[in-house]
C-alpha cells in the first residue's frame, strides 16, 4: 500500500495520568510500531488528554499538577503532544464527548473530512484548504495550545494532503482518530451500568480503539462479555507482542506507592522530569495522594 491509500491515525488516551508513567508512553510507542508494521495504517499524532478534577477519583491531584507532568514526560517526543481541554472544562467530559471534541477539533485545524469505522472504504476521504478561520478554543490562551498541539499532526498531513500544482483534484486519504487504552479499559465495558451504552456504540463502533494489553491478560474472553465489543470486534485493534515488556506492567499506583514508600525502582516507572517535578512539588508524599 502507499502511504495515500493507507489510514492515516491519531491516537488518543484519555485517564487520570495520576501521575503519567513509562508505562504510558511506552503504550503510545508499542500502538504506533504494531499499527505500522500492518501495512495498512501510518500513526500521524498520539494525544493525551488528561481527565477533570471533578472525576472525583481518590488520591487525584490537581489537574494544573498532571498536565505538567504529562508534558515533562512527551517533551522529547516528536508525535505526542499533551491536550488540556478536557481538564479546561467546567465539568468532567466523557470519554465519547472528547473523541468527538478532537474529531470537531481536526476538522476545524486541518481541514479534514474525518472517517469512522462506518465510512466505505470506497469513499475516500477528502482533505481541504479551509476557507475561513474557526474558533477552536474561546479563549487565546487555549487557542495557541490547539494551534501547537496539531501543527505537528498538520505538517504530517500537509505532505499527504494538498491540491496538486495545475490539477483540478485534491488528494484523498483517510484519516481516523483511534481511542488508545489497556485492557483494564476494555475490561470495564464489561461491568453492567458502568459505562453508557450509547456512548460504547459511538466510542467502539464509530471511532474504533487500539487495545496494549497486560501481559497475560485474555482480550477475547473479555470481549466475548460484552454484547457491543462482540458486535464490533473489527473495530477492535489488540497489539500483539510475543516477548513480554516491563512496562506492561507499570501502572500509577504501583508508581505511587513506591514514591511513598521511598522505593528506588520508581525511576523504572516514571522519567527523571516527571519525578524532579513531584518531588519538588510534594506530590503523592502521603496516602492521600
Amino acid at each position: 500500500m502507499t502511504e495515500t491509500t493507507k489510514t492515516h491515525v491519531i491516537l488518543l488516551s484519555c485517564g487520570s495520568f495520576n501521575p503519567i508513567t513509562r508505562g504510558h508512553i511506552h503504550m503510545f510507542e508499542k500502538a504506533r510500531e504494531y499499527l505500522h508494521k500492518t501495512g495498512r495504517f501510518i500513526v500521524i499524532g498520539g494525544i493525551i488528554s488528561p481527565v477533570h478534577d471533578s472525576y472525583g477519583k481518590p488520591g487525584l491531584v490537581s489537574s494544573r499538577h498532571r498536565l505538567t507532568m504529562c508534558q515533562l514526560a512527551v517533551q522529547s517526543s516528536d508525535w505526542i503532544r499533551v491536550d488540556p481541554w478536557e481538564c479546561y472544562q467546567d465539568t468532567w467530559q466523557t470519554t465519547c464527548s472528547v473523541l468527538e471534541h478532537h474529531r470537531d477539533l481536526m476538522k476545524r485545524v486541518t481541514g479534514c473530512i474525518l472517517s469512522n469505522v462506518n465510512t466505505p472504504s470506497t469513499t475516500p476521504v477528502i482533505c481541504q484548504p479551509q476557507n475561513e478561520t474557526s474558533t477552536i478554543y474561546q479563549n487565546k490562551a487555549n487557542k495557541s495550545v490547539a494551534i501547537k498541539l496539531w501543527g505537528k499532526m498538520s505538517e504530517s498531513l500537509g505532505k499527504i494532503c494538498c491540491v496538486r500544482p495545475h490539477m483540478e483534484r485534491f488528494t484523498f486519504v483517510e484519516l481516523r482518530i483511534l481511542l488508545l487504552c489497556g485492557s483494564d479499559l476494555l475490561e470495564s465495558f464489561c461491568i453492567p451500568g458502568l459505562w453508557n451504552e450509547s456512548d460504547m456504540e459511538v466510542i467502539v463502533g464509530d471511532f474504533g480503539i487500539v487495545v496494549v494489553p497486560r501481559d497475560g491478560v485474555d482480550t477475547e474472553r473479555i470481549m466475548n462479555h460484552s454484547s457491543v465489543l462482540r458486535k464490533h470486534k473489527d473495530s477492535i485493534i489488540v497489539v500483539k507482542d510475543e516477548i513480554d515488556h516491563p512496562m506492561s506492567i507499570v501502572s500509577s499506583t504501583k508508581s505511587r506507592l513506591a514514591l511513598q514508600h521511598g522505593d528506588g525502582h520508581v525511576v523504572d516507572y516514571l522519567s527523571q522530569p516527571v519525578i524532579d517535578y513531584i518531588l519538588q512539588s510534594q506530590l503523592y508524599i502521603n496516602a492521600s495522594g
